[in-house]
């Protein structure tokens, strides 16, 4: 895997004299340096490292950790332990069940270990008599031979000098470079350079937060002298990665509030009581306190930046529609934007119901229109004729004017990519921003991709919701599970039959045709079943949607493209093929389809997981409905990647910090950027500038800081 292009956690100290500058000399090309040439440099181009700074911040993935090191008689069985030694005998031979066996045996002072690795032919030509070698692993004795199983390995080869540290870095590789030719050049850059990079934080601020300068933690976080030094000096650089974010997040944030205006929308008794006469329900008390966190924010000249989550079901677009309503009674124009035409057609037809006794001008702007239709339609809201856009990107297209745009709500915002969503913020005037999603969103992950924004919460879900029941089933239990789905169907129910798409291939939309066939033709011959997938026009899906709302179709087999907004509040039965093929959040999406009525509903999971993680994942769907508890047991189970993808948030990528395992330094790294911010708001005090430098090479482009400071 190649990383992305590392970037310095310090700030170049440019000086005056003749001499080549700290900047000069630590922008020298790898090949230049100690260890590298040529031919190593190509190798080293392909991981992104190009300069001596380059590879000063080139970390460590993992570590592995030969603290333990003992002589072959004081080994004990089941203890994580490291053996170094030469080796003797290199064994490689064939199984009779088709495999192969890498057996290694190593010679450490009086005693033998011998090492194993299975079906690993990849290893073959690692090891050669005579070799130095260090095995770590959980040894068991066979006889009257010590042996480990897969032990980790490092080859001291001729070249490599004895580590001084028992924690070696372990760093991401390209083809033609090994691990022991890696750390020498990274340890010799480190000698010479790490002296040239210079302080961003104050000294007084170190000392305060008991933090490492960068000088002494560089270099402990690539070869550690023991766990405690690796921990302080991690500790540094991630609080370092955080904080600079936090930092960006603040100053945006400030420069939202203080330096763009958006209209005025109150919320005034009257008009509170015109909109509300249009909700024939009462409200939550979620939804109450988002409407008062959204009508406080829109009644300011600064625009609102609010993400509003929940679960599913729990009623968002109720919050929203309001929103949307106090912008239009204050004769400004608002649009509601959703990644799918399906799910922009949905919301059009909830909008159609709610406002269907008001005097509130819609209209629905999507990629499926006529020329001539979406000419016609561009013309009316360019003169202010329409009050209500719904759409899709088809929103967002250079021909597309306002005349006076007061909000713009975003639903599944997530799916949006940052550049698309700063185009609808200068759409005319700037606009009041509200965005949604139905997938809740890790705290951690909140206060980082989405750290600008301010977030209202519906945690209640609507009175009347019944029960959802969740079960994980395997073969043996199909006949049972589709005899019940057949008897709710007779009982007047529609349900899902949902198929992963792995990939999008004819052949993955041919096994889909292929389970539609074999239900219509087998278990659900005697019912009206449809299909729809995200291969078909959208004419062909809408048509699919609209004959199973009015309950033309019984069963409807599709892909995730049912995933969000999809509301057909009878249809309460859902299976689930492969349930492994799905993440978390999706099959809590996925399930939120059938929870939306009067009645009981079911969902069955058919899988057959091939992981821990996959099992893990199934036990968790079956065990809550709680979509923020599974968001949570989501992030924890897939680690720190990113939920959503870099790609759509636009931030770069963390490149130390597990926002996972560093909740409590994000949170402390958090506090302290609001606070110097509040202290200095556009860090223009002398002893802030390494900081807004530091902080307009990393975050200035992607979040659009290019007027601080």
């Amino acid at each position: 895997m190649v990383p992305c292009k590392p970037r310095p956690f310090g700030v170049i100290n440019i000086g005056m004299a003749a001499e080549p500058t700290a900047a000069e000399q630590l922008a020298t090309p790898v090949q230049f340096l100690k260890g590298v040439g040529p031919a190593r440099a190509e190798l080293l181009e392909r991981l992104e490292l190009r300069a001596a700074r380059d590879l000063l911040f080139f970390l460590p993935r993992d570590y592995q950790d030969f603290s333990d090191q003992r002589e072959v008689d004081q080994l004990e069985e089941g203890k994580l332990q490291t053996v170094r030694g030469v080796v003797e005998d290199v064994d490689f031979r064939g199984t009779s069940s088709g495999g192969c066996v890498l057996g290694v045996s190593i010679r450490a002072g009086a005693g033998q270990l011998r090492g194993l690795w299975f079906n690993q032919q990849f290893m073959r030509d690692r090891f050669q008599v005579g070799q130095r070698v260090v095995l770590s692993g959980r040894p068991k004795q066979e006889g009257l031979v010590w042996q480990m199983h897969h032990p980790r390995a490092e080859t001291l080869d001729a070249g490599d000098e004895e580590p001084a540290t028992k924690i070696l870095p372990v760093y991401p590789l390209t083809e033609g470079l090994q691990q022991w030719q890696i750390r020498k050049i990274v340890r010799a850059a480190l000698e010479t350079y790490v002296p040239l990079l210079d302080e961003v934080f104050p000294d007084e601020y170190l000392q305060a937060h008991d933090l490492w300068p960068l000088q002494r933690a560089l270099p402990q976080v690539h070869f550690p002298d023991d766990r405690a030094a690796l921990d302080n000096a991690r500790r540094r650089l991630v609080y370092q990665e955080l904080f600079i974010l936090q930092l960006a997040l603040a100053v945006k944030r400030r420069r939202q509030q203080a330096l763009r205006r958006a209209p005025v929308l109150e919320a005034t008794a009257k008009i509170d009581a015109r909109i509300r006469r249009l909700f024939p329900f009462e409200l939550t008390a979620g939804q109450e306190r988002a409407i008062a966190e959204i009508s406080a924010d829109m009644a300011r000249p600064a625009p609102m930046n609010r993400l509003l989550q929940g679960d599913v079901g729990s009623g968002k677009t109720v919050v929203a529609v309001y929103a949307m309503l106090l912008a239009v009674a204050h004769g400004c124009q608002t649009v509601l934007m959703a990644p799918t035409e399906i799910l922009a057609r949905q919301h059009a037809l909830t909008l159609d119901r709610m406002l269907a006794s008001s005097q509130v001008r819609r209209a629905q702007l999507t990629g499926g229109l006529t020329p001539a239709r979406r000419a016609a339609l561009l013309e009316l809201i360019a003169a202010g004729q329409v009050d209500l856009v719904v759409g899709t990107q088809a929103i967002i297209q250079e021909d597309v004017s306002f005349a006076k745009l007061g909000l713009v709500v975003i639903d599944e915002q997530h799916k949006f990519g940052v550049r698309q969503r700063a185009v609808l913020k200068q759409a005319g005037i700037d606009p009041h921003y509200l965005v949604m999603t139905a997938t809740p969103i890790p705290r951690t992950v909140t206060m980082t991709q989405f750290g600008d924004l301010d977030v209202s919460t519906i945690r209640d879900a609507p009175p009347g919701r019944q029960t959802l029941n969740t079960y994980l089933a395997n073969d043996e239990k199909r006949a049972k599970w589709w005899d019940f789905f057949r008897r709710k169907l007779r009982e007047g129910r529609q349900g899902y039959v949902v198929v992963p798409l792995v990939e999008e291939s004819a052949a993955a939309i041919a096994s889909i045709d292929e389970t539609f066939e074999s239900l219509a033709n087998g278990e659900l011959e005697a019912f009206r079943i449809g299909l729809i997938h995200g291969r078909m026009s959208p004419a062909e899906k809408d048509a699919a949607m609209d004959r199973f709302r009015a309950g033309e179709l019984q069963v409807l087999v599709c892909t995730s493209v049912v995933e969000v907004g999809v509301d057909v509040p009878n249809a309460t039965l859902m299976t689930i093929e492969d349930g492994q093929h799905f993440g978390l959040a999706q099959l809590h999406q996925l399930r939120g389809r059938i929870s939306r009525g009067r009645f009981p509903s079911f969902c069955c999971v058919f899988g057959n997981p091939q992981t821990p993680e996959s099992q893990e994942r199934l036990n968790a769907f079956i065990s809550s409905t709680d979509g923020f508890e599974l968001a949570e047991l989501d992030f924890k189970i897939r680690g720190p990647g990113d939920i959503f993808g870099t790609r759509q948030h636009g931030l770069p990528p963390l490149r130390i910090a597990d926002l996972s395992a560093d909740r409590e330094l994000l949170d402390a790294a958090r506090r302290d950027a609001h606070s110097l911010t509040a202290a200095d708001p556009d860090l223009a005090r002398p002893e802030h500038a390494k900081l807004r430098r530091m902080m307009m090479a990393r975050y200035g482009k992607a979040l659009d800081l290019g007027d601080v400071g």
